[in-house]
């Protein structure tokens, strides 16, 4: 574990020792640094739903900015991103995801400071991708035009089912009317929206599944995200689980959302994204591709390279406790480097989940390891159909997408 070490409280300038820290010498060597975004975490939600394992705090009261301590966690996000500056001085940033929790519980005019402040510190691209999460039942027109004019250019709505019954069993505060309501509200102010979409739900049928898809594909959005739902430990789902469709019942909801994403228009360029052309998520893209990261906010992780090693960060996760490490100048609980032994696991976990696969090159440019370094697991998941690489490529093959978990798991090393 390396030393966490307290940053200046201003970007104006940083400590030469903290400058420093991250250049000394290090196990890798990395030719240039990775496209670099920024994620910035607000960890409240109205109910916190008995599926997530997401950091979210349920906030009391009604579904407005005054139930969460809106400007006290503003001034700890600042606080935080200044002490972040000297790691990532200079290099511009070309996307922000401002995720949850539920972003849209903040005001019209906290939503306007943060992007504020983060131009103010960043050097943010013109055309940057900035994208909010939202939830249904918290949406107001008005609110969500100022989002817009504020810089706001890509909303992810977390619609998960347009089924009342299944939107109960989910523990979500939304019906069917406010979703359909909500997805009005965010195409009347935005060209760019994300619906996310759950299947495989408690008790759902195939047919139930093709009504919520049919939904979803008629509102023409830019965007889809479709996930299984799963049983992830320390949730109310996994302490008292639910009755969930069988692995063959998933399987042809899978192959119902294939085939009817693409008739649609759709591509399946992410284990869990399907878009229109050239409307991929470019801030997830950055993930999948290894890029690096700067998480702030609480409990937020981040990736950031430097030219002799890999650092992986967490925040303070309890809001209460993030705001007043912030605003004393120690934001960050963890942060540790990634060993070598580590790195091509970690790449490949994540660049795996792209249809098209990456280019052979971003593996040693993203890790500072040739690509040798994984021929041998390379050569086992292209002997089994898993894989297709080549000089030019890295990309899963059918079966492979199909078996990512075992094929994931090909490049972790015993």
């Amino acid at each position: 574990m390396i030393p966490i070490v307290p940053l200046a409280s201003t970007g104006a300038s940083a400590p030469a020792d903290t400058k420093s820290l991250w250049l000394q010498p290090g196990q890798l060597s990395l030719p240039a640094s990775p496209p670099l975004s920024l994620y910035v975490h607000v960890p409240w939600c109205v109910r916190k739903c008995p599926y997530c394992d997401f950091n979210s705090h349920a906030v009391p009261g009604a579904a407005d900015s005054h139930d969460i301590p809106e400007d006290a966690y503003l001034d700890a996000l600042r606080a935080d991103l200044e002490q972040s500056l000297p790691l990532v001085w200079g290099r511009p940033v070309h996307t922000v995801f401002i995720g949850g929790g539920t972003p849209s519980l903040l005001s019209a005019a906290g939503m306007d400071r943060l992007l504020s402040d983060i131009r103010t510190l960043l050097p943010l691209d013109a055309d940057a991708e900035i994208t909010m999460e939202a939830n249904p039942g918290t949406f107001e027109a008005e609110r969500f035009a100022s989002y817009r004019a504020s810089g706001i250019n890509r909303l992810s709505i977390g619609i998960q089912s347009f089924n009342d019954r299944h939107l109960a069993a989910l523990g979500r505060i939304h019906g069917g009317g406010e979703a359909r309501a909500a997805i009005g509200i965010a195409l009347d102010n935005f060209d760019n929206v994300n619906l996310d979409l759950m299947y495989a739900l408690p008790g759902q049928t195939l047919e139930e599944c093709a009504q919520d898809l049919e939904t979803a594909l008629s509102f023409n959005t830019t965007h889809l995200s479709l996930y299984q739902l799963t049983l992830e430990p320390n949730t109310l789902f996994a302490k008292f689980p639910p009755a969930l469709p069988d692995d063959d019942s998933a399987y042809e909801m899978q192959d119902l959302i294939e085939a009817r994403t693409a008739q649609a228009g759709y591509r399946h360029y992410e284990t869990s994204a399907y878009a229109r052309p050239h409307r991929e998520a470019r801030h997830n893209l950055n993930y999948w591709r290894f890029g690096d990261y700067l998480g702030i906010g609480a409990g937020a992780h981040g990736k950031l390279s430097f030219p002799h090693r890999v650092l992986r960060q967490m925040r303070h996760k309890h809001p209460a406790t993030y705001m007043a490490q912030a605003m004393a100048g120690n934001a960050v609980q963890e942060q540790h480097d990634v060993g070598a032994a580590d790195l091509p696991f970690e790449f490949m976990l994540n660049a795996l989940r792209l249809t098209d696969g990456v280019p052979a090159s971003t593996f040693f440019n993203h890790t500072g390891l040739p690509l040798h370094t994984i021929s041998r697991e390379l050569a086992a998941a292209e002997k089994k159909g898993l894989l297709e690489a080549d000089l030019a490529t890295i990309k899963p093959t059918e079966l492979g997408r199909r078996f990512l978990n075992d094929l994931q798991e090909m490049f972790l090393k015993g």
